[in-house]
């Protein structure tokens, strides 16, 4: 399955999805799937998301309290899961506020394998 058909499969799978990506911590997309209909600029969210988690990582490595494996940030209009895949990149899915973030949060983790596979 193709890192796209991952990236689809997460968004089709979760209700209120409105875009799944996978990033490198520069900001910049590697892949995504982005709902049509959706009135958010995804790419600006996400790179600004970016630099926040940047953020939180050097937090969590000056804590020393283990590696960093997921974020969510919710906000009056949408839910943001971003879920670690290594050193280098991570997976995000982008809900509307009344999305399901629970099976968010489990797509993103149960396919967090197949995308480091697909990607490597």
């Amino acid at each position: 399955m193709s890192l796209r058909e991952l990236l689809k499969t997460i968004v089709q799978s979760v209700d209120g999805s409105l875009a799944a990506l996978v990033m490198a911590y520069d900001g910049i997309p590697i892949d995504e799937v982005i709902v049509e209909q959706s009135e958010f600029d995804m790419q600006l969210l996400s790179v600004e998301y970016a630099t926040v988690l940047k953020e939180i990582k050097r937090a969590v490595d000056v804590i020393k309290m283990g590696d960093l494996e997921e974020v969510s940030i919710s906000t009056s209009r949408t839910s943001v899961v971003v879920r670690i895949l290594n050193d280098d990149l991570f997976s995000v899915l982008i809900l509307s506020r009344d999305g399901n973030i629970g099976k968010g949060r489990y797509m993103l983790k149960l396919k967090s394998f197949e995308i480091l596979q697909e990607l490597s």
